[in-house]
């Protein structure tokens, strides 16, 4: 694998995958010696896509609904 011109590399998808590396995952580089450890930011651990997402949108709705009636309305 080489780095680009721009100091970039792809992980492969088969490491991305097992590690659950997502696109907007933050990740940190380790030095130890001679060899660099990519690690999951320790503060992204608890915080996944779906959350993010929830928190995102968390008091964005504009109409209030209980949940029996939002039910309602997915399954007509």
């Amino acid at each position: 694998m080489k780095i680009t011109s721009k100091g970039q590399i792809t992980i492969p998808i088969s490491i991305r995958e097992s590690l659950g590396l997502l696109p907007g995952v933050d990740i940190d580089f380790e030095i130890e010696g001679n060899t660099v450890r990519i690690v999951r930011n320790s503060s992204d651990n608890n915080d996944g896509r779906g959350r993010r997402v929830v928190n995102r949108l968390r008091g964005r709705a504009t109409v209030k609904m209980s949940t029996d009636e939002i039910m309602a309305l997915t399954r007509k």
